[in-house]
């Protein structure tokens, strides 16, 4: 069906939605969802390392992508992981030498593991997977770093590629990062200069670049992000502090204070969320979307969905137990919470259903075969796939 789209769409310019009508049980499935482009490379690179690695020891800096049946997949052929996603040590650094390979994930890591791995010896590009979109936002940010512009990162702290792109960005130029809307009008505060240093430095602490003085660094900025934020959170970001530019300076000075940085948002994640905007045009009982809990991505096509529909955000298709609960994650809460009686007593029953960027496809396929399990009499899929 996917490829059926994107065969007809080379352009990508229809986002609409697409039907799987199976009789008592409909799925509208978003234009664009699942596997990107870089991590369809990561994933290609880190088995190419397995083959080529007979009799060494291969591994991954951290979760290649925040998906846990790939990365269980990669731990059953041998991959090791030298820490977790919040830099947990599994591994201690003194047992890697020159000899191992060590496989860099989508996310990118900091310059200063980096450099650790350089020291010991270790080959740190041959398998490095750092997403290309991810790259782009390091490149960007080292641009402004030249020109004299601070950096404004929209990201989570504690995301892998957030703290990856700080270590970048802070090597080239003053750098600082807010997680949302709320903490850029808080940082608004500081350009504006209503509030201290003092206060910038409990208020941001650990947040900020060596040195950065708020007085000093804030005269001057642009805005990149981490690449799977809600991309219309990122402009908004960037909007706003450009306003309070033209209010500090006035517009003739604009080009002076801030630089447009639009490019760096990354296409693949404007693709899935654009397409999930299309999702809530259509009617339906539910919701479905489908990733890791710990995605970046895929939370915020939750966050989406649930502003029309109800929305289960599961990991797999073993999730849903029976015809009347499903166990899924609630991501405002950060926890498994059950549902009972999920499926309405109508017919047809109309299901939304997407993924995230790091979700296989076959995770997809799995969740929708067995919500239609549920119902019968039902088409097959070559039936239902001959009337898409």
């Amino acid at each position: 069906m996917k490829e059926s789209r994107r065969t007809n769409d080379l352009r990508k310019q229809d986002f609409t939605p697409a039907t799987l009508d199976f009789g008592p049980v409909q799925f509208i499935l978003a234009r664009h969802f699942g596997f990107c482009y870089g991590v369809e490379n990561a994933i290609e690179i880190s088995y190419r390392a397995l083959e080529e690695s007979a009799g060494k020891n291969v591994y991954l800096l951290s979760q290649m992508i925040h998906n846990q049946e790939v990365n269980n997949d990669l731990q059953s052929r041998g991959i090791k992981f030298i820490m977790d996603t919040d830099g947990h040590q599994f591994i201690p650094w003194e047992k890697i030498n020159k000899d191992d390979v060590v496989i860099i994930p989508a996310f990118g890591t900091t310059l200063e593991i980096e450099h650790l791995l350089l020291d010991k010896g270790v080959d740190v590009q041959k398998y490095n997977t750092t997403c290309p979109f991810v790259e782009k936002v390091w490149n960007r940010a080292e641009k402004l770093g030249k020109e004299n512009y601070t950096i404004i990162i929209h990201g989570k702290p504690k995301h892998e590629e957030t703290k990856a792109t700080f270590s970048h960005s802070a090597h080239n130029g003053p750098s600082v990062i807010v997680r949302d809307m709320e903490e850029a009008q808080r940082l608004g505060n500081y350009i504006l200069g209503s509030k201290t240093k003092s206060e910038f430095y409990d208020e941001f602490a650990g947040k900020f670049s060596v040195g950065f003085d708020p007085h000093l660094h804030l005269q001057r900025v642009g805005v990149v992000n981490q690449t799977t934020m809600l991309a219309t959170e990122t402009q908004a970001i960037a909007d706003f502090i450009k306003q309070l530019m033209i209010t500090k300076f006035g517009a003739d000075s604009l080009k002076t204070h801030f630089a447009d940085t639009r490019d760096t948002l990354c296409y693949a994640t404007n693709d899935n969320q654009d397409s999930t905007y299309q999702l809530l045009e259509t009617e339906a009982d539910f919701a479905v979307v489908v990733g890791g809990y710990n995605s970046s991505n895929t939370s915020h096509i939750v966050e989406l969905c649930e502003r029309k529909f109800p929305t289960f955000f599961i990991n797999s298709e073993t999730e849903i137990k029976s015809r009347t609960e499903i166990h899924h994650f609630s991501y405002p809460r950060k926890q498994k919470i059950v549902t009972h009686q999920f499926l309405p007593d109508k017919n047809p029953v109309r299901i939304v259903l997407t993924s995230g960027a790091s979700c296989p496809d076959t995770l997809v396929d799995r969740v929708m075969l067995k919500l239609a399990g549920f119902f019968e009499p039902i088409k097959t899929v070559e039936e239902a796939l001959a009337e898409f």
